[in-house]
């Protein structure tokens, strides 16, 4: 079969990763499963593993199929697999679990004692076929594969953070969404859907602040042209921003938070590439908190699947051939691509 592999770790995004054959994965487990893959979302951390930016996170053998925001078609089930069928259409949550250490247990999937996650420390998507397990496989009635494929991990993601923030905001609230870009615009729905808190988009783009207006935002901020603490200060009166989703995670929008968060409130660190330069005293006079994000649950990803379903949720995508994912790793790099990319093996 045909696969995007990455050798060697790079800051050049132009011949990152090399289409080849290798042999299609097979069974050797009871309870895995064969997706025929339809779609792969391409995703930020993808670009982040070829610059070998989690080599100090996770162990990586090279040669390696990348890809970890999967759905398809399920072609070939283990013997004692009963949830998912031959010819079912499924999603795929990137991390395979155990289903027996305390973790999974509490169900915490993403930290399962004896996981293997997709594309990032085992083969992944980039390919004609992904195997998978039956605890990862979520079954799609009325949805396309490829158009919900990078809700695997982009749309999980935005969602975790998203189930997180609104738990802390009631009616008079206000959100700040930073980026709103291929996980932002997941996650501003999210809060539209699940809220009634105003939001606040902040982007750089033109583009990026339409769609926001597109999809719901109570206002948009262009930080390209606006001091944007100034500008939430003018918005709320002073009051701050009860939840701020940071879908960026740069130093200069890590370090709006003193500015931006209300006492007690939480800056939720989702983009990923910058780091928390803060005095310890602005967390201690603005009891304010930082909070991390690392993707979701299985059962979050069946709620998000359940919201794109009913019609609450909707990607923005493009659609690539194999041959072009170094080009869309480019784009990416660049800013250029709206919404996500979903490269179709």
């Amino acid at each position: 079969m045909r696969a995007a592999r990455l050798h060697d770790y790079t800051d050049d995004m132009s011949d990152a990763l090399t289409i080849e054959d290798v042999e299609r994965p097979e069974i050797t487990a009871s309870d895995q499963i064969i997706v025929a893959v339809e779609g792969a979302g391409w995703c930020q951390t993808d670009n982040h593993i070829i610059e070998g930016m989690w080599t100090d996170y996770v162990e990586q053998d090279l040669p390696m199929t990348l890809g970890h925001e999967n759905a398809g078609t399920v072609v070939e089930v283990g013997d004692e697999v009963t949830a998912v069928e031959e010819g079912d259409a499924v999603i795929c949550h990137p991390v395979r679990t155990c289903g027996t250490c305390r973790a999974c247990r509490l169900g915490e999937d993403m930290y399962c004692e004896n996981s293997a996650f997709s594309g990032l420390d085992t083969d992944g998507g980039f390919a004609e076929y992904l195997l998978t397990s039956e605890r990862a496989a979520i079954t799609l009635e009325d949805v396309d594969p490829v158009d919900i494929a990078p809700h695997a991990d982009a749309g999980i993601t935005a969602y975790h953070a998203a189930k997180k923030a609104t738990r802390e905001l009631v009616p008079g609230n206000y959100c700040v969404l930073i980026g709103i870009g291929g996980l932002g615009h997941i996650g501003l729905q999210a809060i539209e859907a699940m809220s009634a808190a105003q939001t606040i988009a902040v982007d750089v783009k033109d583009e990026a602040l339409s769609l926001a207006d597109r999809l719901g935002a109570d206002y948009t901020v262009d930080s390209s042209e606006e001091d944007v603490a100034d500008a939430i200060d003018g918005i709320t009166d002073g009051a701050g921003a009860t939840q701020v989703l940071d879908f960026v995670g740069a130093d200069a929008t890590t370090d709006l938070a003193p500015e931006i968060v209300t006492p007690g409130g939480d800056h939720h660190i989702i983009g990923y590439g910058g780091h928390v330069h803060r005095p310890a005293q602005d967390l201690v006079n603005g009891e304010f908190a930082y909070r991390g994000n690392l993707v979701g649950t299985y059962t979050e990803l069946q709620e998000l699947v359940a919201l794109v379903e009913q019609g609450e949720i909707h990607l923005t995508t493009t659609e690539y051939d194999l041959e072009e994912i170094n080009d869309v790793a480019e784009k990416l790099e660049h800013n250029e691509i709206e919404g996500r990319a979903v490269i179709r093996p």
